[in-house]
């Protein structure tokens, strides 16, 4: 058995009708499409390098703990692994509706919490994954790992054949409770024995005084973003529905913006994406001041080399204003860059994964009711979440045949009705955005517009450079709905 972290059980509690809190990712590939039953032996090939996917969540009696992950004596990956298809020859925007469905129902809480749909029937012959893992399982980062795990580096990989499995045996109420309170004594003799030693004291006395300063020196910029207006509207309720659209760009022309005009690729990207809200909020008449701002939350992975490759949750994050109301691109991308500068300078003088196991000694009663009456309560602090997930560099295989491209899928909950995840591979970065299907009839109109981000950052760094402008290679088209709505045409820069 293995207990949930809090932060994984934040995650788990968060959990609702109208709240399914799964990532999930599409991943399209050259063809020819394999087999149902090819794809279910190779995934109980791989199997025993992720146990997690056979385990079920049980919850402590009387929620005297967090709850326990436990194997599923009934486990049977048939109903986990499930066969569908378009109408052939279908293109993207079928896809992009079958996997708003799929993507937008929630999983069997009382089964192993995850997946994977095989798509056939796509145009040249090509196919694609459709996943899908509860977000208390794993974060972007660990997802990225596991995603390597799962998936091969050579398109003539040979591969284990299926190894029977034998679960462990169901705890009985009475083991999860004793369980959970020899954790509850011993989780703080744990803390103690970590503390420094004599020795040591000197040392940390400086570091907390280096952190202390370095707090203290953004407490200015919280409390800007408190008095800052911030659009309200894209707040709310959120229900049990949703749009989900993609667009793309080529890595190496965040790679020239940058170069141009300074900052990292990620200040870059978060600049395209303001521009798209931009143009969302004025194409409803709604950028009513050059000092509006979206706030994003933008997650941190806080998981060290040695925890790659662990199934559980390790971030951190930070809240990002992107400058919507300011016209001026070139200074957008220099107020997001001066945001994130500041932040990094706090991430290092915090001990974040420490501050995040405080929530250990959370009585586990509490962080349930706390997590669903925040969720259910919802909140105006931000209005969007950002999260940007490294991808592998390298070709990935399934039976032979070749990932082309792949999109995130991120949750939205508590009132943020708009989440945005970038994932890179190879040469290409895409954005999956997953939003409120009646907050978000113009979905097309955000997605359409980091694309215009991308292009309009890329005159300004030519521009800077003295170089005419070059034909781009061909980006992913602006997403479509997936649902019948009224179309809007995104606003002028």
């Amino acid at each position: 058995m293995d207990r949930m972290s809090a932060l994984d059980s934040g995650f788990y509690f968060a959990e609702g009708e109208n709240t399914p809190m799964h990532v999930g990712s599409v991943a399209i590939f050259e063809g020819p499409a394999p087999t149902y039953g090819d794809v279910v032996r190779l995934l109980l090939s791989k199997l025993p390098l992720v146990p997690r996917y056979r385990q079920r969540v049980r919850e402590v009696p009387l929620q005297l703990g967090r709850p326990m992950w436990v194997d599923d004596p009934h486990f049977q990956i048939l109903y986990h692994v499930r066969h569908t298809a378009v109408p052939s020859p279908g293109n993207d925007e079928q896809l992009r509706n079958l996997a708003g469905r799929v993507l937008g129902q929630r999983l069997d809480m009382a089964k192993p919490l995850w997946e994977l749909w095989l798509v056939e029937g796509l145009a040249e012959g090509r196919w694609a994954i459709i996943s899908k893992v509860h977000h208390c399982m794993v974060d972007g980062v660990a997802g990225s790992d596991l995603m390597q795990l799962m998936f091969d580096l050579s398109p003539d990989a040979e591969h284990d054949e299926p190894r029977d499995w034998t679960p462990r045996r169901d705890p009985s109420g009475a083991a999860l409770v004793a369980g959970a309170v020899t954790e509850a004594m011993t989780q703080p003799l744990r803390t103690i024995s970590s503390l420094p030693t004599v020795g040591s004291a000197v040392r940390t006395a400086k570091s907390m005084a280096d952190s202390g300063r370095t707090l203290a020196q953004t407490i200015p910029s919280l409390a800007k973003q408190a008095v800052t207006p911030t659009a309200r509207s894209l707040n709310g309720t959120i229900g049990p529905h949703r749009r989900w659209a993609w667009t793309a760009g080529n890595f190496d022309e965040f790679k020239e913006v940058r170069t141009a005009l300074g900052g990292t690729v990620n200040d870059v990207v978060l600049t395209a994406i303001t521009k798209g809200f931009r143009d969302l909020l004025k194409g409803r008449g709604e950028l009513s001041s050059e000092n509006l701002v979206v706030r994003s939350m933008v997650p941190v992975s806080v998981r060290s080399e040695k925890q790659k490759g662990t199934m559980d949750n390790r971030v951190s994050a930070v809240f990002v204003d992107l400058p919507v109301g300011d016209p001026d691109p070139a200074s957008r991308l220099e107020t997001i860059r001066g945001q994130m500068d500041e932040y990094k300078q706090a991430m290092q003088a915090v001990d974040v994964p420490s501050i995040i196991s405080m929530g250990d000694f959370v009585a586990p009663t509490l962080l349930s009711l706390g997590v669903r009456a925040a969720v259910n309560a919802g909140q105006m602090w931000c209005q969007a979440v950002t999260t940007n997930v490294p991808g592998p560099r390298v070709p990935l295989y399934v039976l032979g045949r070749r990932m082309c491209t792949a999109h995130a899928y991120v949750p939205i909950a508590g009132g943020t009705r708009c989440s945005i995840g970038i994932f890179s591979y190879l040469k290409t970065m895409t954005f999956g955005i997953n939003a409120d299907f009646d907050a978000f009839p113009d979905v097309d109109v955000l997605s359409g517009g980091i694309r215009g981000g991308i292009e309009e950052l890329l005159e300004l760094a030519r521009a800077e450079k003295g170089t005419p402008d070059v034909p781009q290679p061909k980006a992913a088209p602006a997403a479509k709905k997936t649902a019948p709505a009224a179309k809007k045409k995104a606003a002028a820069r």
